[in-house]
């Protein structure tokens, strides 16, 4: 039998005998099902969001952790990042990854000193588990579960009195040390800021009924809608959401953050060094601003197509697709934005529209495209080293 859907203790207001501030809360869907996707004025929370005046709601997010005096050799065998000699405080990316190299699953990795916890999207959290009990073998390790008992909140400065908290700061943009910048050295994601408490399901609760009291004055609550839409402003990308079954780490810029080039063998090593030092992703990750003129988003999963010449209805739907649309926001700013897994051989100039033929879709969208994974990303001869030392 499958375990039951989750849903977010913050989605069933009161909060406290007053009105709680999730009155009004609209649950999320897909991978971010079971938190609020915005509580009644999406817009305006992600506005406090950026200001670092607002908390979001991720319990539904997956956390593992793993203790034992091996655990850091055993996760540097099987992941992506150089993890042997990690220290006390260490916040890092990883990838686990199949054995032709493509991203089998991503995960926020944190390092305490006694543990490394893991965080990631729930969905994976299950075929995760299984692989990494199998591959425990004689190594000293436990490999514990806290899904459900330890709850993520996502916010984009420290929260005032959390100061011993669990937490994970997110290393992006910035190129770890043994990373590669697939991308110039302008980056959209240059003034990105994220960090993922790890908290009690008591203390969620007795926090969110606390905000815009005491030192908690002017903060609130935001939906994951918003964190969505600064994430990907950031040109951020989100493993789980953004790779599809075929996504090279190359792809989507991940070598910046979550891959080790200098690091011993792992699975699927052989394809990070081949594409890295001989030849080019196929694919390049784009950051897309859409025409919001149309009454909705298109869906993520639709296919995006070069606008032919002519542009005529016909020839739009005769029009091959050259990449798909994993990601779609609105930002309180820059409007309707999405991130686009696109065939390196289009154009960085090329106007592209985002068909999204299904049934209530929003048709046709028209979008400029920003390169965030460049075309000959992966190509040494030639390239700009924009490596951060």
């Amino acid at each position: 039998m499958s375990a039951p859907a989750y849903r977010s203790p913050l989605l069933q207001p009161p909060l406290s005998a007053a009105e709680g501030p999730a009155t009004g809360a609209v649950e999320g869907e897909g991978p971010d099902a079971g938190v609020a996707a915005h509580y009644g004025a999406p817009l305006r929370e992600q506005r406090a969001l950026d200001r670092g005046r607002a908390l979001v709601d991720l319990s539904h997010r997956a956390v593992l952790s793993v203790s034992g005096p091996d655990r850091l050799e055993w996760l540097h065998t099987l992941t992506t990042q150089h993890l042997s000699q990690a220290r006390p405080g260490t916040s890092t990316e990883a990838l686990f990854l199949d054995a032709n190299g493509r991203i089998e699953h991503g995960v926020h990795l944190l390092e305490d000193g006694a543990a490394c916890w893991l965080i990631l999207d729930r969905a994976d959290e299950q075929a995760l588990l299984d692989w990494l009990t199998r591959m425990r073998f004689a190594h000293e390790v436990t490999l514990r579960r806290h899904t459900g008992t330890v709850a993520v909140v996502g916010a984009t400065a420290a929260v005032p009195g959390w100061e011993d908290r669990t937490v994970w700061i997110d290393p992006w943009p910035e190129v770890a040390p043994g990373g590669w910048a697939y991308s110039g050295p302008d980056h959209p994601g240059e003034d990105w800021s994220w960090r993922e408490y790890l908290v009690t399901r008591d203390d969620l609760l007795a926090t969110a009924a606390r905000l815009g009291e005491g030192e908690l004055a002017g903060w609130s609550l935001a939906g994951t809608s918003a964190a969505e839409a600064l994430r990907i402003a950031a040109g951020r990308p989100r493993p789980s959401v953004d790779a599809d079954a075929k996504a090279l780490p190359h792809e989507l810029d991940l070598l910046r953050t979550a891959v080790h080039l200098e690091k011993g063998c792992y699975r699927g090593q052989e394809t990070i060094a081949r594409v890295h030092n001989l030849g080019r992703p196929p694919r390049r990750l784009v950051q897309l601003l859409m025409d919001g003129s149309g009454h909705a988003f298109p869906a993520p999963g639709a296919p995006v197509i070069v606008r032919p010449e002519p542009d005529t209805e016909e020839a739009r739907a005769a029009a091959r697709p050259v990449g798909v649309l994993t990601s779609v926001g609105q930002h309180h700013e820059a409007g309707h934005l999405g991130l686009a897994l696109v065939k390196r051989s289009v154009p960085v100039d090329a106007q592209l529209i985002v068909r999204d033929d299904s049934e209530g879709g929003a048709g046709h969208v028209a979008a400029s495209q920003e390169v965030l994974v460049a075309p000959d990303a992966g190509q040494v001869v030639g390239r700009p080293d924009v490596r951060r030392r």
